[in-house]
């Protein structure tokens, strides 16, 4: 695809605070339809580069064109095109579910009518009829998040820019809003997200990128990244405390590639069970194993490292 039928295209793109710079010269294309990732650990520019598309915060170098416009020059026009649904919910507490949609959809200047029609579809497109007179305060985590997805659509967005849109949920409401995300997909809507979950990106991203201190270290799909990235399979050997030390030197040559960790051994392999006869010929007794398929999340740990980034 062309870059001019791109929705949202970087070539360049900078953003500095002072002496620091979050966002270091990235070239990113996202096309009509898609559900495109942001992934990368804390501090990586993935917010910055979310608030910069969204008009809500200008580059500093670099460019930078959604729908084809420059966000300097055409940001109301951009902003009106754009459904947002923020890391953290910003519902107002005071209003009822209902009204919450109702005093949104003024914004863009929808007539009452419209307002209620459109409230009344996105209650059941979220599954909260049945609350639509209750306050926001007594809503769970997961129907907030459901309502703030509801809000971000009162204005039919072609675009959709949602950062972690469900961190702090249960699995059941995750679940539901990765179905509801889906069908908006399905309708033409082209998702942007950024996520912390592994299992979420594989399962809502047609391709994504993998940021690190401010500059894109991988790009592709998910399957693209786990066969460039990792192995087919991993083999997980857990040990006692203290018996670990000198086995991996012991297990050399057996995958592709090992990493040691304070409870257990990864070796990453083309076939888990085979390898796993190989330890056993070797004399290596570990207290449990696991053969597991390679994750997105193999992926990322070796591409941005273990450590903790505050």
């Amino acid at each position: 695809m062309s870059g001019d039928a791109a929705l949202v295209q970087a070539r360049g793109l900078r953003k500095r605070f002072g002496a620091i710079e979050a966002v270091r010269g990235i070239d990113v294309e996202v096309r009509p339809a898609e559900a495109f990732g942001f992934l990368g650990p804390n501090g990586a520019g993935k917010s910055s580069t979310m608030r910069m598309i969204a008009c809500m915060s200008p580059r500093s170098s670099g460019e930078l064109q959604v729908f084809g416009m420059d966000p300097d020059a055409a940001g109301p026009r951009i902003r009106a095109r754009l459904g947002v649904v923020p890391q953290q919910d910003n519902l107002d507490t005071e209003l009822s579910v209902r009204q919450n949609l109702h005093v949104y959809g003024r914004y863009f200047g929808m007539s009452r009518a419209a307002v209620r029609e459109k409230a009344a579809e996105l209650l059941d497109f979220v599954q909260l009829t049945d609350r639509a007179a209750d306050a926001v305060e007594k809503l769970s985590g997961g129907m907030k998040r459901r309502l703030t997805i509801a809000r971000s659509l009162v204005n039919d967005p072609e675009l959709m820019l949602l950062d972690e849109p469900t961190t702090g949920l249960d699995p059941q409401a995750r679940h539901l809003l990765w179905d509801r995300l889906f069908r908006l997909k399905q309708q033409g809507v082209t998702l942007i997200i950024t996520t912390h979950y592994m299992d979420e990106a594989e399962q809502l991203c047609d391709r994504l990128v993998v940021m690190d201190n401010g500059v894109i270290v991988a790009e592709g799909s998910p399957s693209e990244l786990i066969a460039r990235y990792s192995t087919r399979e991993v083999l997980e050997l857990r040990f006692r405390p203290g018996e670990q030390p000198g086995w991996l030197e012991q297990l050399a040559g057996l995958a592709e590639r090992a990493e040691e960790l304070p409870d257990r051994l990864l070796l990453y392999t083309a076939d888990g069970e085979l390898t796993l006869s190989a330890v056993h010929e070797r004399g290596v007794r570990p207290v449990s194993v696991l053969v597991r398929r390679s994750t997105l999340e193999d992926v990322f740990l070796r591409l941005t490292g273990r450590s903790l980034v505050d």
